[in-house]
């Protein structure tokens, strides 16, 4: 008798091991009570159908009763998109910088935190973040919360008075929130452990950034005490300088930093790509200042102007300098001098006149050379002079305003000391710098210590810092076909 096998696409699979990708659901589906008949999986599928009828009748309910498109309304709205889409690309120039400015073997690793960091922000600042910055007065200048998520119902009123939807204004936020969190990478680069790096940025995003910058941006107390922060010099970029200073502290420095208490020069591995991360991140910038005017109009090429001016006056400062203290122009100090003129001028580049831009990039591009001797000579190990760049120079972007700042946009009058002001904008905005200096620290000092004890520290080990971050975290290497030339 000759038994005729079973077709294979007839056979009964019983294992769900055994199911193709297709038939794998299925099975999952006729294990569950209810769902074993073919009118059940009928009625299933009709469930996204549903949803996506609802959404559409929501979105058509919604459009009957808005007013017609206006000029301003589209206007506003399409330069905060594009300034957004400037400020998260960014991200590339910031990975480029510290992956250059640091060792090959650590390449993908710089990499890899660069990258994922603003996919953990965007998350992080979505689910709690924006609500604790931008939502309803729990304590009264001090602490504010709107509920999980954010609502991004488009109201008639929006539209008619040319005001930003709540989506591109999240959008916008949550990438200065990116920006936070990336700064902190470069100062503890080649010894951090990527999953400890990655559960402090959640902490750094969700929590740390979003309160103290409700402070100044969500008319919080320092708002109401006159404090001026433009675009971020100290809320964005000390805050994110500071939380890397405390990792940087607790970490120690890397393996052959500091012999004999003396520090030894460390040298990047490409300088190319750092200096072209160097250029996008200035191109990033006219996302960054000239966005936070938050509208389409006369003022946003004047920003763009002292941004500019700024960061030329770093490049000449920092070159100048770092010429006189080294005896050639150094490519690294080059490319932090027009860094910390861009920084130096975030928080007064709507507050500053022309003249007074460049001069404040100059100083900036003169104080980064000295500041990065000076976190050596503290035994501090700061790979790619982050902290001097947007903690050093944060403070004094934020600080001059108090020194030659104009209400550039209003009456016209001088804000500072120097300008007819008097001392009190300076003391505005002196504690301000320390308001932010304090709560990072301190907060993030309890955040890195807490993940330490979780996760056994926070430092990887000597042979893995030996080998390479790459191989030891990632299992690959950045350049697989090159040979390395010592690392």
């Amino acid at each position: 008798m000759t038994t005729v096998p079973t077709s294979p696409d007839r056979r009964r699979i019983s294992r769900l091991q055994d199911a193709s990708l297709l038939e794998g659901p299925m099975m999952l589906f006729r294990s569950i009570r209810g769902f074993s008949s073919h009118r059940s999986l009928m009625w299933l599928a009709c469930v996204p159908i549903a949803f996506v009828g609802l959404g559409l009748f929501n979105l058509s309910a919604h459009a009957a009763e808005m007013p017609d498109l206006n000029a301003a309304f589209l206007a506003n709205n399409l330069w905060l998109l594009v300034a957004t889409i400037l400020v998260i690309f960014m991200n590339a120039g910031f990975a480029m910088v510290e992956a250059g400015m640091c060792r090959q073997k650590n390449a993908v690793n710089i990499l890899a935190k660069n990258l994922f960091v603003f996919a953990l922000a965007v998350t992080a600042y979505w689910f709690v973040g924006y609500s604790l910055m931008y939502g309803n007065a729990i304590a009264a200048g001090w602490l504010f919360f709107n509920g999980l998520f954010f609502d991004p119902s488009v109201t008639p009123e929006i539209i008619s008075e040319g005001g930003l939807v709540p989506t591109v204004d999240f959008l916008f936020q949550a990438a200065f929130a990116g920006t936070a969190a990336t700064i902190v990478s470069g100062l503890v680069a080649e010894r951090v452990k990527f999953g400890e790096f990655v559960v402090f940025s959640l902490i750094l995003t969700a929590v740390i950034y979003p309160i103290s910058g409700s402070w100044q941006w969500n008319g919080g107390w320092l708002s109401e005490a006159g404090f001026i922060d433009f675009a971020g010099s100290s809320i964005v970029h000390s805050v994110g300088a500071w939380a890397g200073l405390v990792g940087a502290m607790l970490l120690g420095p890397r393996i052959g930093k500091f012999v004999n208490g003396k520090a030894q020069a460390m040298p990047g591995h490409n300088m190319a790509i750092a200096t072209l991360g160097a250029l996008i991140l200035w191109i990033g910038w006219y996302g960054f200042n000239p966005g936070s005017q938050l509208a389409m109009d006369q003022w946003v090429p004047y920003v763009a102007v002292t941004t500019t001016l700024a960061a030329a006056g770093g490049a000449i400062g920092a070159t100048v300098v770092s010429t006189i203290t080294s005896g050639k122009p150094d490519l690294t100090m080059i490319i932090n001098g027009i860094l910390a003129g861009l920084v130096s001028i975030t928080a007064g580049c709507a507050n500053l006149t022309m003249s007074g831009a460049w001069l404040a990039g100059l100083v900036g591009g003169i104080i980064v050379v000295f500041s990065v001797s000076a976190l050596d000579s503290l035994g501090i190990d700061d790979p790619v002079g982050a902290f001097s760049v947007h903690g050093v120079c944060g403070i004094w972007g934020t600080l001059v305003i108090g020194l030659w700042g104009y209400d550039v946009q209003g009456s016209g009058e001088g804000l500072g000391l120097l300008t007819g002001g008097g001392f009190g904008q300076l003391w505005i905005q002196f504690v301000g710098c320390a308001a932010y200096g304090i709560w990072t620290f301190v907060t993030c000092w309890i955040a890195w210590k807490v993940i330490g004890s979780f996760f056994g520290g926070i430092r990887v080990s000597e042979n893995e810092e030996i080998a390479g971050l790459d191989i030891g975290e990632h299992g690959m290497e950045a350049y697989p076909d090159f040979a390395s030339a010592g690392n």
